[in-house]
C-alpha cells in the first residue's frame, strides 16, 4: 500500500532537526576521489506554509495540501526535487484533528503536509511547514525557463474517522491553484504567496516563497559535467571556461540579492540580523570585472545593517548582469582561478543563505506578516494592467421652479463636464474603451521579477478591464446660466494618501438579490470573503429577512432589512461592550441589483436614523437607483411588462414607474428626496455596459441621451431625480470617496446564447467572478478597513 510512497513522522518541539530528502543519486564513496572537482549550481526553491485559514469550505473533513514543481515548458516533467524539510514547532491543534504524517511521493517529486480535519468556517490550521526544492541550475533542457508551482488541495470527505485511520486513505484533489516563478526569479526572491484555491473551496493559505542559487551538497546525473569536457589542470577552454564564468557570476549575483533582502527584511521587522564578515575576497571581484552597488559598500560596521536605497534595483542589475558578460578580462581563467573562485563565493552564499533560514525560523511570524504587507502595497501597481484610472467633474445641476424646461435643457447639455460626450451611445463607448485597452494588453510582454498568479496570470486576455472614474466636485451655482464651475486642483488625493484605520467594529450588511426577484443569502459571499482577508476582524451580516419575499413592496422589505441590521448591531454591540472592545464602529453595506433599492430604503426608515453616524462604505453592484425610465433593453422591457400583467409584482411596478399614475408619487422619485446616501463616507457604484438587466445609466447615476431629448414632464422627473442623488454623492469633505467603476467581462466565452442577448450573463458574473472585486478592494484597502 505503501509502494513507491516515503512515508516520515513530523518532528515534536523537541526534536526540531532538519531532515535532508536525499533523493537523488549519491556518490559512491570508494570512487569519489577520483573524480575531478564539479562546478555545479542549484536553484533552491523553500515554500513555507504557515497558516490554513477556512473561509467557506462547503464541506468538513480531512484536507491535505500538496506541493510539486515543474517548468513551465515541461509539462509533463517534475523537476523539482524535495531536497529538507523542517517542522518549525509542533502545531497547535487537537490530537485528533491533525495527523502529524507528511508524504513524499517519488513518482511525481511531491511532497503533502500532514492531513487536518477542518468543522467549521473560520477555523485556523497553523502547519508551520518549510519544505525546499532543488531545480537544476540549466533550465529546462539546457534553456532558461520559467517554474509552475503547484498547490493542490487534497479532500477526503470522513470527517468521523480518526487521525490514524486516515492516513491510509486516499484524498481525492478538490481544487488547485498555480503560481508561475519568472526566469529572473531564479537567482533570488522573497515574496508572500497567498493560495486561494477557487471560488468553491475558498481557503486562505498564507505561504512564502524563498529562492537563491547555491552550491548542491550532492551530485546528480542531470547535473554532472563529463569529466573529459575540462583539458588537463592549467589550461583554458573558451567554452568551458565562459560556462564557468556565467555561473560564478549567477552566484555573485545570489548573493548581493539575497544579502539585500536579508537587509530589508531585518528592517523591516525591526529585527537585527549579524551578517559582519560576509563579503567577497577583492581579488575575486576583480577577476571578473564585477561591478554591483553591493560591493561598493563593504559591510564592515557591525551587526545592524539596512538595506540602501538602491535596494529595489540591485536585482534587476544582477539579472542583466549574469547575461551580458565582461569582455574586458585580458587573461584567461586557469582552472585554479576558476576552482578558488567557485569555491569562495559558493561557500559564502550558502553561510549566508544558512543564516536566512534559522533568521526566518526565529521570526517566522514576523516575516510573514512584513511579506504579506509589502505584497498588500504593491497590489495596485501590478493589477494596474488592468485598470484605468481617471478623474471626472460631477456636473451640478440647479433646478429652479423659474426656469423654462427649454433653456434648463440646453443649459445641462450646453455644459457638461463629463468626458463622455451625451449624443454618444454610453453604452458602445464604454465597450469600446474596454476592447481598446484589452487589445493593448493582447500587445503587452509581462516580464518582471514577481510572483505571478495563473488565475490571473495564466490568461490576462480573460480578465475583466475595470476603468474607474474618481469623481469631484463642481461647486454649486444659484445661477442658471452658470452651472458647472471647476473646482481646484486638490493637493492631496484620497485614493493616494487615505488614512486607514483598525481598531474597530465593523458591521457589514451585504443584501442582494439574483436576477430582478430571487435572490440567496449567500450570493455576495465571493464579496465577504474578500473583505474578510482585507479586514479579517470585522462582522458580517448576510441577510437573509428578504428571501423569497422580493416580489412585494419595496418599503416592506426596506423596513424588514432596517429590523435585521438593528438586531444584528444590537447584539454584537452589547456583545463588544460587555467584554470591553468596542472602538469605532464603521457600518457598511454592499447590494447587488435591487438590493440596493431595498438597502436604501432600509436607511430612510426611521429606526435607522440612531446608526446613519455609523456609515462608512457603500458598494452598489449594478443597482438601478434611477429605476428603469429610459432602460433601452426592448426583449428585457417586455419581460417586465408581462410580470406586471400576469402576477402583479409590486416591485416591478414601482421600478418601472408605474405604482402611481402622477411620476411624482411614485416610489422611486420619492427615494430619491431622501438623503439616503450623504451620510456615507466612500461611495462605489459598480456598472457593466455589458448588463442589460439593469439600464447603464441609471446603475451609475448619471445623465442619459434620451433624458436630454425629453422635454415632458417624463423628463422632468428623471432630471430631478438625478439630481436629488447626485446632491447625496457629492463630496462635501476632502476625505470623502465616490467612484463610478466600469467592470467589462470577456464574453468571448459566454457564446451567442439568450443570457447574452438579453444582458443576464453579465449581471450574474458579479456574483460568480471575484477577480474585479478583489481588484478594487485591494487597490484600495482604505474604503474596506
Amino acid at each position: 500500500m505503501f509502494r513507491r510512497l516515503g512515508w516520515f513522522v513530523g518532528l515534536n518541539q523537541k526534536n526540531w532537526s532538519t531532515k535532508r530528502l536525499l533523493n537523488v543519486e549519491q556518490p559512491d564513496p570508494a570512487t569519489q576521489n577520483h573524480h575531478l572537482p564539479m562546478f555545479d549550481a542549484v536553484h533552491e526553491v523553500a515554500v513555507y506554509i504557515h497558516r490554513f485559514h477556512n473561509l467557506d469550505l462547503f464541506e468538513q473533513g480531512w484536507y491535505r495540501i500538496k506541493v510539486t514543481m515543474r517548468w513551465e515548458n515541461g509539462e509533463d516533467s517534475y523537476p523539482g526535487i524535495p531536497a529538507r524539510f523542517v517542522q518549525y514547532e509542533a502545531p497547535e491543534v487537537a490530537a485528533d484533528n491533525l495527523c502529524r504524517v507528511w508524504m513524499i511521493d517519488d513518482t511525481d517529486n511531491s511532497f503533502t503536509t500532514p492531513p487536518f480535519r477542518i468543522r467549521y468556517a473560520r477555523q485556523d490550521v497553523f502547519l508551520c511547514i518549510m519544505i525546499s526544492f532543488y531545480l537544476s541550475y540549466d533550465g529546462y533542457e539546457g534553456k532558461s525557463s520559467a517554474v509552475i508551482l503547484k498547490f493542490e488541495l487534497l479532500h477526503t470527505p470522513t470527517p468521523e474517522i480518526g487521525p490514524e485511520i486516515q492516513s491510509s486513505l486516499d484524498a481525492c484533489a478538490a481544487s488547485v491553484h498555480e503560481y508561475r516563478i519568472p526566469p529572473k526569479a531564479l537567482l533570488g526572491l522573497h515574496s508572500y504567496c497567498p493560495v486561494h484555491f477557487d471560488s468553491f473551496h475558498a481557503v486562505v493559505v498564507d505561504t512564502s516563497v524563498h529562492i537563491s542559487l547555491l552550491k548542491p551538497g550532492y551530485r546528480t546525473p542531470r547535473l554532472k559535467v563529463p569529466s573529459d569536457s575540462w583539458a588537463s589542470e592549467g589550461t583554458y577552454e573558451n567554452n568551458v571556461g565562459s560556462n564557468k564564468v556565467v555561473l560564478i557570476k549567477a552566484l555573485m549575483d545570489a548573493h548581493d540579492i539575497l544579502l539585500e533582502e536579508l537587509r530589508r527584511i531585518s528592517k523591516g521587522i525591526n529585527q537585527a540580523i549579524d551578517l559582519t564578515g560576509i563579503t567577497f575576497k577583492p581579488d575575486v571581484i576583480n577577476s571578473f570585472n564585477y561591478n554591483s552597488p553591493v560591493h561598493v559598500k563593504r559591510i564592515d560596521d557591525g551587526a545592524s545593517h539596512q538595506p540602501s536605497d538602491d535596494t529595489q534595483f540591485s536585482a534587476e542589475k544582477a539579472a542583466h548582469n549574469v547575461n551580458h558578460i565582461t569582455e574586458e578580462s585580458s587573461q584567461p581563467f586557469s582552472w585554479d582561478d576558476l576552482l578558488n573562485s567557485f569555491q569562495s563565493i559558493a561557500n559564502q552564499l550558502l553561510y549566508l543563505w544558512n543564516t536566512f533560514l534559522k533568521f526566518h525560523r526565529e521570526n517566522k511570524t514576523k516575516i510573514m506578516e512584513f511579506l504579506h504587507d509589502s505584497w498588500a502595497n504593491d497590489r495596485r501597481t501590478e493589477w494596474s494592467i488592468w485598470m484605468v484610472y481617471s478623474k471626472v467633474e460631477m456636473p451640478h445641476q440647479y433646478m429652479s421652479n423659474g426656469v423654462e424646461k427649454s433653456s434648463l435643457y440646453r443649459g445641462i447639455r450646453g455644459r457638461s463636464s463629463s468626458t463622455r460626450k451625451l449624443t454618444d451611445d454610453q453604452v458602445q463607448t464604454a465597450i469600446m474603451r474596454a476592447e481598446l485597452h484589452r487589445r493593448g494588453i493582447a500587445q503587452m510582454r509581462i516580464n518582471n521579477r514577481s510572483l505571478q498568479d495563473m488565475y490571473i496570470f495564466g490568461d490576462p486576455l480573460r480578465i475583466p478591464i475595470i476603468i474607474v472614474e474618481r469623481l469631484e466636485n463642481l461647486y454649486r451655482s444659484a445661477s442658471v446660466n452658470s452651472y458647472f464651475i471647476p473646482l481646484k486642483e486638490k493637493a492631496r488625493h484620497i485614493l493616494e494618501n487615505g488614512s486607514r484605520s483598525i481598531n474597530k467594529l465593523s458591521g457589514n450588511s451585504q443584501q442582494r438579490h439574483e436576477h430582478i426577484l430571487k435572490g440567496h443569502h449567500l450570493d455576495l459571499r465571493l464579496v465577504r470573503n474578500q473583505w474578510l482577508l482585507i479586514d479579517p476582524k470585522i462582522h458580517v451580516l448576510m441577510s437573509e429577512t428578504n428571501e423569497d419575499k422580493t416580489s412585494g413592496d419595496f418599503r416592506e422589505m426596506g423596513l424588514r432589512l432596517a429590523q435585521e441590521v438593528i438586531s444584528f448591531l444590537k447584539k454584537k454591540m452589547d456583545k463588544a461592550s460587555r467584554n470591553g472592545n468596542l472602538k469605532d464602529i464603521k457600518l457598511s453595506f454592499v447590494g447587488h441589483s435591487i438590493g440596493n433599492l431595498i438597502i436604501r430604503t432600509a436607511l430612510a426608515e426611521s429606526i435607522m436614523e440612531p446608526y446613519l453616524r455609523y456609515l462608512y462604505t457603500y458598494v452598489s453592484i449594478s443597482g438601478p437607483h434611477l429605476g428603469y425610465m429610459y432602460s433601452s433593453n426592448s426583449i428585457f422591457n417586455s419581460g417586465l411588462w408581462l410580470l406586471k400583467k400576469i402576477k402583479g409584482t409590486q416591485c416591478i411596478h414601482q421600478l418601472t414607474f408605474t405604482d402611481d399614475q402622477d411620476l411624482e408619487n411614485t416610489f422611486i422619485y420619492n427615494l430619491s428626496k431622501k438623503k439616503t446616501l450623504a451620510d456615507f463616507r466612500n461611495v462605489i457604484l459598480l456598472s457593466s455596459p455589458q448588463d442589460g438587466y439593469v439600464p447603464y445609466h441609471s446603475a451609475r447615476i448619471e445623465l442619459c441621451p434620451a433624458a436630454c431629448s425629453d422635454f415632458s414632464k417624463q423628463g422632468k422627473v428623471f432630471l430631478e431625480m438625478l439630481n436629488n442623488c447626485l446632491d447625496q454623492i457629492r463630496t462635501h469633505s476632502e476625505h470623502r470617496v465616490v467612484m463610478r467603476c466600469d467592470i467589462n467581462f470577456e464574453t468571448s466565452s459566454y457564446g451567442k446564447g439568450f443570457n447574452t442577448l438579453v444582458g443576464r450573463a453579465a449581471h450574474i458574473e458579479f456574483l460568480e467572478c471575484d477577480i474585479f472585486v478583489k481588484f478594487i478592494m485591494w487597490s484600495f484597502p482604505e474604503l474596506f478597513s
